[in-house]
């Protein structure tokens, strides 16, 4: 199969967001169709997740390795407060009535969950505000970059509940973004990071306040979705993938990254803009 038929057979897999229908959440596309905003949208319980939410989120964070026009994706809740995790009705009380194999199902599907927003190509730019607990916390922690305001409280909270703080890759994750004492502290004892602490350990990358936060996140989802999108999930992917490699395999792998990046169009756009002195206009290939 000649190179030709095979990027056009690729590119048939590419499709528009722009007008995806959620239902177990709220989905806003930008005009330009490049940023998406996810509400997580039951502020009278203060956005619970519940079976369907879990599996719509998993399955469209998937979806968007496809994606022809979202660049980048933020994620915050409705109403003040960001997820209070899994429903105590919907999904907990469920789960204490469930067999060992339906319960290594939903766990695996919760940790599908992080993998897909790990794994999208686009930058995941979480907004944070209020009540950050449970899976909530860790929907943050899988974010690429996280904003919060002053009323920011994030618990992983699972040991108050008689579960592991080894819930959705926490053990894992957490301990690289704020240090293993931190997180070890967090996970054992449940209780809530301060949005102060949460700026001071690197969770946070900064604090805005209630009214601002939202137009904070959607800025640098902006910047990001208009600059050099394909370069970004390079380093996105990067960013994952070198956590398992040595020094050695590491350099050798972003010898390979950067390589391709300067084989595209976007390189040679940087390039004439900055010798003509305008603006580059990057268009991911």
């Amino acid at each position: 199969m000649s190179s030709a038929v095979t990027l056009t057979t690729m590119r048939s897999h590419l499709r528009p967001f722009r007008d995806y229908q959620a239902r177990h959440f709220l989905w806003e596309v930008s005009e330009d169709g490049r940023v998406a905003t996810l509400t997580l949208n039951r502020p009278d319980r203060k956005n619970p997740l519940t079976f369907d939410s879990y599996a719509e989120m998993r399955d469209l964070f998937r979806d968007l390795v496809y994606a022809s026009d979202i660049r980048t994706v933020v994620l915050n809740g409705a109403g003040g407060n960001f997820s209070s995790g899994g429903d105590v009705f919907e999904i907990i009380e469920p789960l204490t009535n469930m067999a060992m194999p339906d319960l290594i199902a939903f766990t695996r599907m919760t940790g599908d969950l992080v993998k897909a927003i790990r794994k999208c190509p686009q930058p995941v730019i979480a907004a944070v505000d209020g009540v950050c607990a449970g899976a909530g916390a860790i929907l943050a922690m899988a974010s690429d970059l996280r904003y919060a305001t002053p009323a920011a409280k994030t618990a992983f909270l699972f040991t108050r509940v008689g579960l592991a703080g080894a819930d959705m890759g926490a053990c894992g994750i957490l301990p690289r973004i704020i240090g293993q004492g931190r997180a070890a502290e967090l996970l054992f004892t449940g209780r809530a990071m301060s949005a102060e602490e949460g700026l001071a350990w690197g969770f946070y990358n900064a604090i805005h306040e209630a009214d601002a936060v939202l137009d904070a996140a959607g800025t640098v989802a902006r910047q990001l979705a208009d600059g050099p999108w394909f370069a970004h999930g390079i380093t996105k992917n990067q960013l994952n993938q070198e956590w398992a490699m040595g020094l050695d395999e590491m350099i050798e792998a972003e010898a390979q990254a950067q390589a391709i990046c300067m084989a595209t169009q976007d390189f040679r756009r940087a390039f004439e803009a900055f010798a003509a002195k305008r603006k580059p206009v990057f268009e991911g290939n």
